[in-house]
């Protein structure tokens, strides 16, 4: 469901909330450190864009527990005057931490450079390869964070099947790195543009792809080439989806169930990524 960009008037009291509220929502979200590795990414016995398989080799680096919250988001429009996450008050999505969600892929890339100034970290999206790796959670070749087991089959994530919307990340749902939500609940963006197969990585450097390249502006961007996304949604009838499973949208769309989470190099890591500052995005 795209996003109705009129924003409600209760915006503007979540706005002056984050304004009166603590500093440390300017401070990173809890980053758990992943190692460095050659994994196989995609899988061969899946859909046609999952294909082929193909080695990918990562540096260490880290990945926030959660996607970022409401509140954390709230935060952020409050500082800079971006567009407020439009459903935010909609009854169901208005929990302060839930996943903040109906937020482009420029808005969710100028958050994570907001947050990096102020945190003193490169902050940014993940590659397509980090986050099929995170989603793994130290396993291999397995279609679920928590292995090959059909999610029907477990119960404890019986009320991810059921949920009528976002959901604040549960313990129920970490994998075996202490992620959250990898599989569920929204949409995450991912860094690069969406390509059809993985045929022309396949027969490249075996690198993460332009992971060292400078963060485009809006205005560098095509708006109609999609952008990569990775992870389940609460709006489709099955909520789970596979972590070599891919999807994409349009860099300005606005959908309530894509959302995103912040990763980070590896300690010890040069920057990875030498973020230029992207314009705000607004709602024309």
């Amino acid at each position: 469901m795209p996003a109705d960009t009129t924003a409600p008037k209760c915006l503007e009291d979540s706005v002056s909330s984050a304004l009166m509220s603590p500093p440390p929502a300017q401070t990173p979200p809890q980053l758990i450190d992943l190692p460095g590795a050659t994994f196989t990414m995609g899988r061969a016995d899946r859909r046609p864009d999952e294909r082929p398989p193909h080695l990918v080799r990562l540096a260490p680096f880290r990945a926030a527990r959660t996607p970022v919250s409401n509140a954390e988001y709230a935060r952020f429009v409050a500082d800079v005057a971006a567009d407020a996450a439009p459903f935010s008050c909609d009854a169901g999505f208005d929990a302060s931490d839930q996943p903040v969600v109906g937020v482009s892929w420029f808005q969710a890339a100028a958050y994570c450079v907001w947050l990096g100034e102020r945190a003193g970290l490169p902050l940014r999206l993940p590659t397509e390869a980090e986050r099929e790796f995170a989603a793994l959670g130290g396993r291999a070749q397995v279609d679920w964070p928590w292995g090959d087991a059909d999610p029907a089959t477990c119960t404890e994530l019986d009320f991810i099947a059921a949920a009528a919307g976002p959901h604040a990340p549960r313990p129920a749902c970490a994998n075996g790195y202490g992620l959250r939500c990898m599989a569920d609940n929204v949409h995450e963006w991912c860094l690069e543009p969406y390509e059809r197969s993985y045929a022309a990585r396949a027969h490249s450097s075996p690198a993460v792809p332009n992971a060292d390249a400078p963060l485009p502006g809006p205005g560098s961007i095509d708006p109609d080439q999609r952008r990569v996304s990775r992870g389940g949604s609460w709006r489709h009838r099955v909520k789970f989806t596979r972590v070599s499973a891919r999807s994409s949208l349009r860099p300005g769309a606005r959908y309530n169930d894509y959302g995103f989470r912040v990763y980070a190099s590896g300690i010890g890591e040069s920057p990875r990524l030498a973020l230029a500052r992207p314009a705000i995005h607004r709602a024309p």
